[in-house]
C-alpha cells in the first residue's frame, strides 16, 4: 500500500516501520539526533504544496516523534541535523534511484550540522533510508 508523499500518512507510517525493524533498532542503536526534513518545491512554478517540513526524533533506534511541522502556526523545533532538497531528489532517494551518500557529496541534499557525526555514522544513514524506502510513494500531493 502506498501513500501521497509528502504527507502526514506516509510519514506515520514511517514512523510505525522504524520503530518495528529490528534491523534498524541494531544498527541505530547508539544515534542520537533529531532532524528536521525540509522539502522544498523543485521549480517556481512547482505545483505541489511546498515547502513541507517534517520532525523526526531519532533516539537509539526508535523514532520517539514524528510530525509534519506546520511552520504557518508553530515554532520550528531547532534539531542537530537539518536536511533539504527539492522534491525529486526526495522522492529519488526514498525510492532507491539517489543514494543518499552522493545526494549529500553532491549538494543535491544539504545537510546542516555535524557532517562528521553522520559520515561516523554511515550504516545508520544507509538504514534509515532503507526503512523510507519500505514505505511506497504512489503519489505525490
Amino acid at each position: 500500500m502506498g501513500y501521497p508523499f509528502p504527507s502526514v500518512e506516509w510519514l506515520q507510517a514511517l514512523v510505525e516501520v522504524l520503530n518495528s525493524d529490528t534491523r534498524y533498532a541494531e544498527v541505530a542503536k547508539n544515534w542520537e539526533g533529531d532532524m528536521l526534513v525540509i522539502i522544498e518545491p523543485d521549480d517556481v512554478d512547482d505545483v505541489h504544496d511546498l515547502p513541507k517540513t517534517f520532525y523526526l526524533d531519532l533516539w537509539h533506534g526508535k523514532c520517539r516523534e514524528g510530525r509534519l511541522v506546520d511552520e504557518a502556526s508553530e515554532e520550528v523545533p531547532e534539531a542537530a541535523f537539518i536536511l533539504s532538497s527539492p522534491l525529486s531528489n526526495i522522492v529519488r532517494i526514498f525510492q532507491g534511484e539517489l543514494d543518499p551518500m552522493q545526494a549529500m557529496i553532491t549538494r543535491r541534499l544539504k545537510v546542516q550540522g555535524s557532517m562528521a557525526y553522520m559520515l561516523r555514522n554511515v550504516p545508520t544513514v544507509l538504514d534509515f533510508v532503507r526503512c523510507c524506502r519500505l514505505v511506497e510513494i504512489d503519489s505525490l500531493v
